[in-house]
């Protein structure tokens, strides 16, 4: 039986989960084409889904994998980007996350998925070795 993810939808009209971040491309974080940087995004995006697993899990995590990434739509400069996170599965050590970034194009306030992805995080303890997720 496969994980039931938001990106399974075609064309979703609106964000899946809870808002982890939320900024504006800024021109620092642009591509040689003068696009927003696809590892910026991607940070982003990690930041978000790390701050869910931290809360679900009760200690610090890492990130130790990111799966089925997909790049959409370009983002701009002066788009405000949110990233949304929603958490699929946990197992003993570990949680998959589902996280969706959104713009909100400055030109026209229109909003766009542009891409999504599923990150893994693994709970650490105080010396940052793996433990079991402290369900709550």
């Amino acid at each position: 039986m496969s994980d039931p993810t938001p990106s399974s939808s075609p064309s979703p009209t609106s964000p899946q989960g809870e808002l982890v971040i939320r900024t504006i491309a800024m021109p620092a974080d642009t591509n040689a084409n003068g696009d927003i940087f696809g590892g910026w995004l991607l940070s982003q995006m990690d930041l978000g889904g790390a701050i869910l697993a931290r809360n679900f899990a009760h200690s610090r995590v890492a990130t130790v994998a990111i799966d089925a990434m997909a790049f959409l739509c370009p983002v701009y400069v002066g788009d405000i980007v949110s990233c949304h996170a929603l958490h699929l599965k946990t197992g003993r050590t570990s949680m998959r996350i589902e996280v969706e970034a959104w713009a909100q194009r400055q030109k026209g306030g229109e909003h766009v998925r542009v891409t999504h992805g599923t990150f893994t995080y693994v709970a650490l303890d105080d010396h940052g070795h793996s433990q079991p997720v402290q369900r709550s």
